[in-house]
C-alpha cells in the first residue's frame, strides 16, 4: 500500500472524488448514517488528508483538523471492508501521529474501537454518546514532550 499526505489545495479532483466516495460508501451507505459528510472542514488550509492506496485506489483514509488551542482532531477514519484487518488503520494512525507531532490531539472513537486508539496513547475523556445511531466515546492524547 502507498501512503499519501496532503492538504486540500494539493488534492487533484479525481483523488478528492475517490476519497469522498470512500467516506460516503462506508459512513453513509454501509453504516447507514445520514449526516452532512461535507462539513466544510476538508478545505481548511491546516487540514491534512492521509490515505493509503492499493493499485492507485484509496482503501483507507483519515483527516487531521486544527482545533482551537493548537489541538489536532483526528477524524473520518475509514477502511474499506476488504482491507479491514490488514493493518491499514494502524498505518494511518502511525502516519497521523507523525503529522501531529508533539501537539495534543483528540478524536471521537466508535465505542468498539476504544482499545485500538488506546494503543496510540489515547484515553477516554468523557461518557459514551450516540452519534448517528452509533455509540462513540471522546478520547484525547496529551502533548508529547
Amino acid at each position: 500500500m502507498d501512503l499519501h499526505v496532503t492538504s486540500f489545495a494539493h488534492l487533484d479532483t479525481r483523488t478528492l472524488y475517490e476519497l469522498l466516495r470512500l467516506r460516503v460508501d462506508v459512513f453513509v451507505v454501509e453504516q447507514k448514517c445520514a449526516y452532512p459528510e461535507l462539513d466544510g472542514r476538508d478545505t481548511e488550509p491546516e487540514t491534512r488528508h492521509i490515505w493509503l492506496s492499493r493499485d492507485g485506489a484509496p482503501v483507507a483514509y483519515l483527516r487531521i483538523l486544527a482545533d482551537p488551542g493548537g489541538v489536532a482532531r483526528v477524524g473520518r477514519v475509514v477502511v474499506t471492508s476488504a482491507e479491514r484487518g490488514s493493518g491499514a488503520a494502524a498505518q494511518l494512525m502511525t502516519a497521523a501521529l507523525e503529522q501531529i507531532g508533539d501537539r495534543p490531539s483528540v478524536l471521537d472513537a466508535q465505542a468498539h474501537l476504544v482499545r485500538f486508539y488506546e494503543r496510540y496513547g489515547y484515553v477516554v475523556t468523557g461518557p459514551e454518546f450516540m452519534e448517528d445511531g452509533i455509540p462513540h466515546v471522546p478520547m484525547a492524547r496529551a502533548s508529547v514532550k
